[in-house]
């Protein structure tokens, strides 16, 4: 559930020192984006504004630094994709020489971003288990077929938050193909 989702990223980042965030929304209006910033403004607690942005990663970086230059109480930078938010946010930050003082984390995971966890550059990432989502049906039917048994209700496969104590074997797996 991506309201779900985003209230644990809230909740995680409040318990980081959280108080002033962003929530950098590439696409206003679609449902499951608005969820994950709506869940994170609830988890969160503190102030939150939705910053939007168009699909372009230059404007998301142009957009964020804007964001952090004009306040600088801003602490939290929450994205919603991870190579077209989290990734520009991470650059943004650099740029205004505050690295270290705003927790980036972002939904989904990439290549860049999970560098950027396991080099203390980013908080985490939202993690919602792909491998997990394609493989538990396939369990769950098995088992409806030879034993009649099913799950009661919705199992969800994430949110699993990929810290910097994690990066390195999400990674590792990631290159064998099973994440």
């Amino acid at each position: 559930d991506e309201f779900d989702a985003g209230k644990a990223a809230g909740e995680k980042l409040a318990s980081m020192g959280g108080k002033t965030g962003i929530c950098v929304n590439q696409e206003v209006g679609n449902v499951s984006l608005d969820q994950r910033c709506a869940g994170f403004s609830e988890g969160f607690g503190g102030k939150v504004d939705v910053i939007p942005t168009q699909n372009d990663p230059a404007e998301v970086e142009a957009k964020v630094k804007a964001a952090l230059e004009s306040n600088p109480d801003i602490d939290t930078i929450m994205g919603l994709g991870a190579s077209l938010v989290g990734e520009p946010s991470i650059a943004a930050v650099e740029a205004v020489g505050r690295t270290g003082e705003v927790n980036v984390a972002t939904f989904d995971l990439s290549a860049g971003f999970l560098e950027a966890v396991a080099d203390g550059r980013a908080a985490f990432g939202i993690d919602q288990q792909q491998f997990l989502q394609g493989y538990l049906p396939v369990i769950f039917l098995a088992l409806n077929a030879e034993y009649g048994l099913i799950p009661g209700g919705n199992v969800p496969s994430g949110p699993n938050l990929i810290t910097k104590e994690k990066a390195a074997q999400v990674v590792d797996l990631s290159a064998k193909g099973i994440r």
